[in-house]
């Protein structure tokens, strides 16, 4: 069963902006929605899922994968039960499908490895 549903994917000319959502889809989840780190990974053709951002429970700490972090802006709404990926400046290689993801680990939120809940992805598509 599905429990986080990422939104807002689609097709956009490179120089262009989207915004990713993603919900906490199940009652049971979205009680404790508040208490997960919350992480963006993507995945391109052919290529290994990859670490874009993260925010802590609180919002507190952030950390972006090096090379998107100055076009590339995550948040969240705790009350909203939502995780937010703003993308400005799109390329086409930030063409992928973009997931988000739950953790309760409290460390290693760049590594897919120590999420546990995954949403089922949204395709993002730059035209150049």
């Amino acid at each position: 069963q599905v429990q986080l549903v990422e939104s807002g994917g689609g097709l956009v000319q490179a120089g262009g902006s989207l915004r990713l959502s993603c919900s906490a889809s199940r009652r049971t989840f979205s009680n404790y929605f508040s208490n997960y780190d919350m992480g963006w990974f993507r995945q391109a053709p052919g290529k290994e899922r990859e670490f874009v951002a993260c925010i802590t429970w609180s919002g507190g700490s952030i950390y972006y994968a090096d090379s998107l972090k100055d076009r590339f802006t995550i948040s969240r709404d705790n009350a909203k039960n939502t995780v937010y990926l703003q993308m400005n400046s799109l390329k086409s290689e930030d063409t992928a499908v973009y997931y988000c993801a739950a953790s309760t680990l409290r460390y290693g939120l760049d590594k897919k490895d120590n999420y546990h809940v995954w949403g089922q992805g949204t395709q993002v598509t730059v035209s150049s």
